[in-house]
């Protein structure tokens, strides 16, 4: 916090003493934060992030380098992979595939390659963490899901949108497409990615209108430890905590993208409206072929 803070001032272009007189503290206070003798309130935070907009300082882009210092500072075997985490209440004990049973790729730890997801994902609570990770899949099960309509149906699948045709040769085609693998890799599933598929399972859109939308976001991955042997693989290098200031970063960043990603999807999913299948007809595809 002590080092963002110096570079907010320095952005800003305003002494210690310049920038206590805006946010109605004392130059020692400042002088503290940026020292690392103490931390600001909760009241100077909120001011701070006032002051912040006011000016238009790019926190998110700092708090995006503040990381990624920190990952150049580790020290990491050349066959690891660098991913991150996001925990609502932090990470104790040991690494297990325990998240809900109807996330993306079933019950599993998840992790991804882009610091926006886990980020923005965890911004909204108290306790939340953020770790920096690396892990070993060199002796790991790993199986690389497209960004296509398998994906697609995967995600229905572990979402239980796929219960009524159970019997069917798509079900078991999905239900079986993971088995015996350690780690799953596909695209990360936020809040773009999230209107997209939910319009796809409504019935809004048909398979081109989402697969394009897919392409076309260009989303970052997700790893997906499902066995207790990837999990084991996994190793937390570095917790990052976040403090009150920027989570309402990360929140008003997250909205904004939130909102632009969505408008994109919609342009994109218009063009296509009326090509290729929708998610009903596909199952309907599915039932008759029992």
């Amino acid at each position: 916090m002590k080092d963002l803070i110096k570079n907010i001032r320095e952005y800003i272009n305003l002494s210690q003493s310049e920038m206590a007189s805006k946010m109605g503290v004392s130059f020692a206070t400042v002088n503290r934060w940026e020292n690392g003798h103490s931390l600001p309130t909760r009241l100077a935070e909120e001011r701070l992030f006032e002051l912040c907009k006011s000016y238009e300082v790019p926190v998110y882009d700092m708090l995006i380098e503040k990381i990624n210092i920190e990952v150049e500072k580790l020290s990491i075997d050349k066959n690891r992979l660098i991913l991150y985490h996001g925990s609502k209440n932090g990470l104790y004990g040991l690494v297990a595939p325990c998240s809900r049973e109807k996330c993306d790729f079933g019950r599993g730890f998840y992790m991804g390659n882009s610091l926006e997801q886990p980020l923005t994902l965890v911004c909204d609570f108290e306790d939340s963490k953020f770790y920096i990770l690396s892990i070993d899949i060199s002796k790991l099960k790993v199986r690389e899901i497209p960004v296509n309509l398998d994906w697609a149906l995967l995600v229905a699948y572990h979402r239980g949108r796929m219960e009524k045709i159970r019997e069917s040769k798509l079900y078991k085609k999905y239900s079986t497409m993971t088995d015996g693998i350690d780690l799953v890799v596909g695209s990360i599933a936020n809040d773009r990615l999230f209107f997209v598929i939910d319009n796809f399972f409504q019935g809004n859109i048909t398979d081109m209108a989402l697969v394009n939308s897919l392409s076309a976001l260009e989303l970052g991955k997700q790893y997906v430890a499902l066995t207790q042997k990837a999990c084991d693989a996994v190793k937390i290098e570095k917790e990052v905590e976040l403090t009150y200031f920027e989570k309402k970063v990360l929140q008003e960043v997250s909205e904004k993208m939130r909102v632009k990603g969505i408008n994109f999807a919609k342009e994109i999913c218009k063009t296509h409206r009326r090509d290729g299948k929708f998610f009903d007809e596909i199952l309907s595809d599915a039932s008759n072929e029992v």
